[in-house]
């Protein structure tokens, strides 16, 4: 007990836990173990005297004349001999001999001790890193346990998921580690750090470290997204019209991307210029493909993108990660078609128009006008949509729209019966290629619909470990 002043002082530096915290674990401590000693009923009180650095303990009892209750009551004459003025009815305090208080009393107050610093440097732990949540911090691996990295942070341990960990790295006991804290826990078990090396923040954390202009609020990142270990994606904008967000991110001769680079383990990043345009954002976020044109469908938040045919390989991206990356990037489905196929498309919607019963030339041309270019387009409508098009009437419309749901259904019919049984389906081309924005980077894609042609492909591009716009891919790749 002599040392317990000694003792607090080091727990309290060495665990980061207050010293008031530790003196009252102390006394509810010895007052546990002075009640398992001499019973619940006893009144006990503990004081910590912070100027001798002792524990005080002090029992107190009632003055009477005749003493049923050694334990809750003193004599008049022994009170006297600790207080000469004491009173029939008064309480008096004595202090107790700690060291009776036998083998088990200590054991008890041992494991008091022991709970209460351990939920303290869990409190403490949980609130020096809640406010750290979304930063970049450095550890050491201490362990391995099954599949998860256990890092030490000086003070405590975290936890790095296998799913957070990017698939072709791999750590040994004792190296060094930068990760991203994802999430601080408190729960019964202790507080528990997660570190994430895939998050899309951990790009941006990295970016906002090595870029000045960043953390000084002149550029801005708008958005990230990464496919861990192979390529991410980065918009950024400018509020100052003499500073180009995409020099500053890149950094003379490519210092600062080098350095984000080497810390992502060789994983290539697109740097784009963002735009408030959503149209002319995604054109960005798919250079360096020229794009012919944009159709947008807002209601359901997607774009069909047209490119010429020798750009299509360059816009899909090796295995359909570029535009992919562009989708989760603008937050768009996007849809990449080549031109040649969609003029294909186009023409045979036309013909559908002009097969319809009653449609000529001029009505076909005034459907069109009006964003009608197809048969299908025309059954899934209404017929106050169509009372838009010049010259229809409203049974005319009505006559048009059931016209088009059998052309369409008999359509159906035709290329069902022609549809070879026999036929293997992996050998039909595929037509679309769809971009998801929130999808999964890995084989859960969605499946290309429209991969381009052998004759499609652009010539392969090995331009470094990062860009400021996706490199193209081979075709053999994407096969």
């Amino acid at each position: 007990m002599s040392d317990i002043k000694r003792v607090i002082e080091q727990v309290s530096r060495d665990k980061g836990i207050d010293t008031d915290v530790l003196v009252k674990t102390l006394e509810e401590a010895l007052k546990s173990a002075a009640k398992k000693k001499f019973g619940n009923k006893i009144d006990i009180e503990v004081k910590y005297n912070r100027d001798s650095g002792e524990i005080e303990v002090f029992q107190f009892r009632e003055v009477v004349e005749d003493v049923i209750d050694a334990d809750m009551q003193i004599s008049l004459e022994a009170g006297l001999q600790l207080d000469p003025e004491c009173e029939i009815g008064d309480c008096l305090g004595s202090k107790m001999d700690t060291e009776n208080f036998g083998r088990i009393a200590a054991q008890s107050a041992k494991q008091v001790i022991i709970q209460k610093i351990k939920d303290a440097e869990r409190d403490a732990i949980y609130a020096n890193f809640i406010n750290r949540k979304g930063e970049i911090i450095n550890g050491i691996v201490q362990r391995l346990d099954r599949g998860q990295i256990i890092v030490n942070l000086g003070q405590t341990e975290a936890v790095l998921p296998a799913r957070e960990q990017v698939p072709r790295e791999a750590y040994r006991r004792g190296d060094r580690i930068r990760a991203y804290i994802m999430d601080v826990r408190n729960d019964t078990h202790g507080s528990q750090i997660v570190l994430s090396r895939t998050h899309p923040e951990f790009l941006v954390s990295l970016f906002r470290t090595e870029v000045p202009e960043i953390s000084e609020g002149i550029v801005s990142i708008m958005g990230a997204a990464r496919e861990p270990g192979s390529r991410g994606k980065i918009a950024v904008s400018s509020n100052d019209s003499d500073i180009d967000p995409i020099g500053a991110c890149v950094g003379m001769k490519g210092s600062r991307v080098q350095n984000v680079v080497q810390e992502l383990r060789g994983e290539k990043i697109d740097i784009i210029s963002w735009h408030v345009d959503p149209a002319k954002f995604v054109c960005n976020a798919l250079a360096p493909a020229e794009i012919s044109r944009v159709i947008i469908d807002e209601e359901n938040r997607t774009m069909e993108v047209i490119v010429p045919d020798e750009f299509l390989s360059v816009a899909i991206g090796k295995k359909g990660q570029n535009v992919r990356l562009a989708s989760k990037l603008t937050k768009w489905r996007l849809d990449v078609k080549s031109e040649s196929r969609y003029s294909k498309a186009m023409k045979d919607g036309y013909n559908s128009l002009i097969s319809l019963p009653g449609v000529g030339i001029s009505l076909a041309d005034a459907l069109y006008e009006n964003g009608f270019f197809s048969a299908e387009e025309i059954g899934k409508s209404a017929a106050e949509d169509l009372l838009r098009v010049r010259g229809i009437t409203e049974a005319e419309a009505q006559n048009l729209i059931e016209a088009a749901k059998a052309y369409v259904e008999e359509a159906a019919a035709r290329a069902q019966s022609e549809e070879d049984p026999a036929g293997d389906p992996d050998d039909a081309e595929p037509q679309a290629v769809s971009g998801e924005p929130d999808g999964p980077a890995d084989s859960a894609d969605p499946v290309p619909t429209d991969m381009p042609r052998p004759e499609d492909a652009a010539p392969p591009d090995d331009g470094g470990p990062f860009n400021s716009a996706p490199d193209s891919s081979e075709s053999e790749d994407r096969e």
